[in-house]
């Protein structure tokens, strides 16, 4: 029954927290031939490899220091100490986090983390290993991290594992930062150091808050940003968030409202911010590891965390007082647990000020909207659940810096519809859904609309022969389009999709399951920071297309 392979699925023991990054694996020259693919998955496949693009680097001085070097097989947390580079100053133009893995035999996806002096940095999950083994590679711009990173610091870091007769996957990682030197322009000075623009570079400083607590800015911050690094996981329903019906509906997960979810920050009580959860699929995940032994989907590999402005509220921050600041996940079931939420507060200050003081000047709230309609189903009539959410905030402040007076508003709205459709004990399975998140920022005469939408099209088939096949569609995508006194001066549209499809025989050894499957990524993007279209695709487990558009 579907129900068993679900039930099985849900109790997979996944390690609450990060390890991170948009991997770049070695692929085959989209020059070369493709290999032959063999008729089924064997003891090895190709290591894992995404399309998205390879972090930029400049063309500078660079210093790289390892920071972690580890195995994990249980729940102890790797910790060390970290100092910042010698010989490459104490401000960079870029600093790049790189993780390499490499784990073989048999093992679950796993999720971790890395946290620098408190700072959650990195946050990722693993591949899942062949018996022969693999190795992945991911990068991440930790530029904004560089306060953080100037001095010296305490290190932890976690990828929760289970090793034992059955699962023997170790997952041995090593971890470091390279750090460029910031360019110079023509007459030799650093660029980027006169005219600082809060938001255009690094914050001057990070403040960790972990799973939410008190925030006491500095009293000149003119601009503060939140970021969350949400993600529902840790085995149990709530890894699968977006599947989930309402109590009185036959299925076998449940949540008090249905699927809706939504993450808000809160000061001192009153909402902040909102924001649609990427729907992440970790790479186990839809019943079918085979779908993600090469190609993840979207974000699994890099866990991007969740901004919020909160600069309309620097005015009530910057009083020198500690103010409360709370992260909750609207639609989660009383006392469940299953979703992190670490914080970092970004703080840009103002130089030339002592203090800046400032008032929130509009809050607006819409009601918030979440409908499931259940369809009742019958044999072959499939259960139906139609499920349509929405909410809408603003809020608007001001704040006094050197440079005059300066107001910021925050609008952001969001909605959900998803259509699921389920039989008699779930041999059929399947979610039509579409999120939509929409914000805009304006500051002064300058604007940002940044519209997100992630939507996921999946059917997974438990047949009376006991083989499963899943098919599904996953895309992220985002467009910003920055506006200054009317005009547009800047356009930027990234688009990663990823389809599969995979079927195996349930309830054998792994060595019998039979197991074939295709999957492809595009990830395109193009704007401001110039284009990038890449497309790689795999046939049981062999990568058989490479390709470069731009």
């Amino acid at each position: 029954m579907r129900r068993q392979v679900m039930s099985m699925l849900v109790g997979m023991a996944l390690a609450a927290s990060t390890l991170v990054g948009a991997g770049q694996a070695a692929a085959t020259p989209p020059s070369a031939p493709a290999p032959a693919p063999p008729p089924e998955f064997g003891t090895d496949w190709h290591d894992p490899v995404t399309a998205a693009p390879p972090v930029s680097k400049p063309r500078t001085k660079a210093c790289e220091v390892t920071v972690v070097e580890a195995k994990f097989k249980d729940f102890t947390p790797y910790e060390g100490d970290y100092a910042p580079p010698r010989g490459c100053g104490d401000r960079w133009g870029k600093v790049v986090l790189r993780l390499d893995g490499k784990v073989k035999g048999r093992q679950y996806d796993r999720l971790g983390y890395l946290r620098v002096g408190g700072v959650e940095m990195f946050r990722t999950s693993t591949p899942q290993p062949s018996p022969e083994g693999i190795t992945w590679s991911v990068e991440k711009d930790v530029t904004r991290y560089s306060e953080t990173l100037s001095r010296e610091q305490r290190i932890e870091m976690l990828i929760g594992n289970v090793v034992n007769d059955t699962y023997t996957g170790v997952i041995d990682v090593k971890v470091t930062l390279t750090f460029y030197a910031r360019e110079k322009g023509a007459n030799g000075r650093e660029m980027g150091t006169p005219g600082r623009s809060p938001g255009r570079t690094p914050p001057d400083r990070v403040l960790p808050l972990g799973d939410g607590t008190t925030l006491t800015t500095p009293r000149n911050s003119e601009r503060i940003v939140a970021e969350v690094y949400a993600t529902g996981s840790g085995g149990g329903c709530e890894e699968y968030w977006y599947m989930t019906v309402p109590d009185a509906v036959p299925y076998s997960c449940k949540a008090d409202n249905g699927p809706y979810r939504e993450v808000q920050v809160k000061v001192d009580g009153q909402l902040a911010g909102i924001a649609a959860p990427f729907p992440t699929v970790w790479t186990g995940g839809w019943s079918n590891p085979f779908l993600w032994y090469v190609i993840p989907g979207p974000r699994a590999f890099d866990v991007k965390p969740i901004e919020y402005d909160l600069t309309p509220f620097a005015g009530v921050l910057n009083d020198g007082r500690p103010h409360e600041v709370e992260v909750s996940v609207v639609g989660v079931p009383k006392a469940q647990t299953g979703w992190s939420t670490p914080v970092n507060v970004l703080v840009w200050q103002d130089e030339k000020s002592e203090r800046v003081t400032g008032k929130l000047t509009q809050h607006t709230e819409g009601a918030l909207s979440n409908k499931s309609t259940h369809t009742p189903g019958s044999g072959e009539t499939p259960h139906r659940l139609d499920t349509k959410g929405s909410h809408r905030l603003s809020v608007s402040g001001h704040v006094n810096t050197s440079h005059g007076r300066v107001t910021t508003t925050v609008t952001r709205s969001l909605a959900k519809t998803s259509v699921h459709r389920w039989t008699e004990g779930e041999a059929v399975d399947a979610l039509e859904a579409t999120w939509n998140d929409r914000e805009t920022v304006t500051t002064g005469g300058r604007s940002v609309r940044t519209d997100r939408t992630y939507t996921m099209d999946g059917t997974t088939t438990l047949g009376a022969d006991d083989r499963l096949r899943t098919e599904i569609s996953l895309d992220d995508r985002a467009e910003s389009v920055t506006t200054h006194g009317g005009r547009r001066v800047g356009r930027t549209v990234t688009d990663d999709r990823y389809d599969g499809d995979a079927s195996y025989l349930t309830n054998v050894p792994r060595e019998e399951r039979h197991a074939v499957g295709t999957s492809r990524e595009r990830y395109r993007q193009f704007g401001d920071g110039g284009c990038h279209d890449r497309t790689v695709a795999t046939v049981q487990g062999t990568l058989t297309e490479d390709r470069l558009r731009c």
